[in-house]
């Protein structure tokens, strides 16, 4: 496996977005196609309470498998990025102060979507970066899917070359209302102080969900989701707690309206880009019947999209559970495999 090189970065977009966003490129400094303006860069936005690095484990799988020529077609990657959701992992902690004014009770889905588009627009300072001139893969996990799709809707227009969608946050606008309260009403009471790192992954590793990740993702969780005390939610107390604070997560759980909007432009959107929808296998929070009704009344039907893929054994966390089969599946699509589903 390739040694991954990374670079950490902060991007200003003020005073046309209020937000400050982090985002870390991940790049083989191997590989030749590092300047190759035909190669892909591929784009990682991550799920409700997660952060950029929550991929990591997923890339390196990823780079593996280009690694080797038995997997079948490679397809040229110049690099990775990743980006922070602004309430979320290292941008939650340089907005803070900001949040805790115009962000409570309700946190947009779109103010993701807003930060996203401005960073790949360049619409800021701080990222030495024109994404104009890449071949762009956007990839996004759960109201990330949804996110990437609202900011496919901003002017100057981003163009990337597909979209893969894993598990995406979006059901018929009277469904969506049951689905995220059932959510914002666990995310109030959970647990959100630990004595130190290594008590906080002893308690997890003991409980579901974070007992079913992959370990290397859990690790991550505890090294990048973690904050030490004390913070401006508890300045009187001490040890770890989260960098998404349980007010910002409940407050992303509680928008329905970013689920809406996708709803109603999803259509056009896998009109003009090639779009590929993963689901877990094991309908454990986005029912069947909501998962069709995405496919066929929001997007018109299977026929448009470039596929659709169900990992065996996933549900919808599949991107920290089977991290390796989700790799996979981006490599056999990027790779043009006819049938992107995960070898298990």
């Amino acid at each position: 496996m390739p040694t991954l090189a990374s670079h950490s970065y902060v991007f200003d977009p003020r005073p046309n977005f209020p937000l400050l966003l982090t985002a870390k490129r991940n790049w083989d400094p191997s590989s030749p196609h590092a300047h190759d303006p035909t190669a892909l860069t591929l784009i990682f936005c991550h799920g409700t309470s997660f952060h950029k690095e929550t991929y990591e484990p997923a890339l390196d799988d990823f780079y593996t498998l280009l690694d080797d020529e038995t997997h079948g077609p490679r397809p040229k990657i110049r690099e990775a990025w990743a980006i922070d959701c602004p309430n979320h992992g290292d941008a939650a902690l340089l907005n803070e102060a900001t949040l805790r004014w115009g962000y409570e009770p309700v946190f947009p889905w779109q103010e993701y979507a807003r930060g996203i588009h401005a960073f790949l627009a360049g619409l800021g300072t701080g990222v030495d970066v024109d994404f104009s001139t890449r071949k762009l893969i956007f990839i996004g996990h759960s109201f990330a899917a949804t996110a990437l799709v609202l900011a496919l809707t901003y002017q100057p227009p981003l163009k990337p070359e597909q979209l893969i969608l894993l598990e995406t946050m979006c059901a018929r606008p009277d469904r969506i209302v049951g689905l995220t309260k059932s959510l914002s009403d666990g995310s109030q009471n959970r647990r959100d102080i630990w004595p130190s790192r290594a008590a906080a992954y002893e308690s997890f590793k003991a409980r579901q969900p974070w007992k079913g990740w992959d370990d290397r993702i859990l690790r991550k969780y505890v090294e990048h989701a973690l904050t030490p005390l004390p913070s401006l939610e508890h300045p009187d107390k001490e040890g770890v707690t989260l960098k998404c604070t349980r007010r910002q997560e409940t407050a992303v759980y509680r928008d329905w309206h970013g689920s809406c909007a996708v709803w109603r432009t999803i259509g056009h959107i896998v009109e003009r880009v090639p779009t590929h929808i993963i689901y877990g296998a094991v309908p454990n929070y986005l029912p069947l019947e909501v998962q069709n009704e995405f496919i066929q009344d929001a997007i018109g039907g299977e026929q448009n999209l470039a596929s659709l893929t169900r990992i065996p054994g996933a549900g919808h966390l599949a991107a920290q559970t089977h991290p390796r089969e989700f790799a996979q599946i981006i490599f056999n699509i990027l790779g043009g495999s006819k049938s992107p589903q995960a070898r298990l």
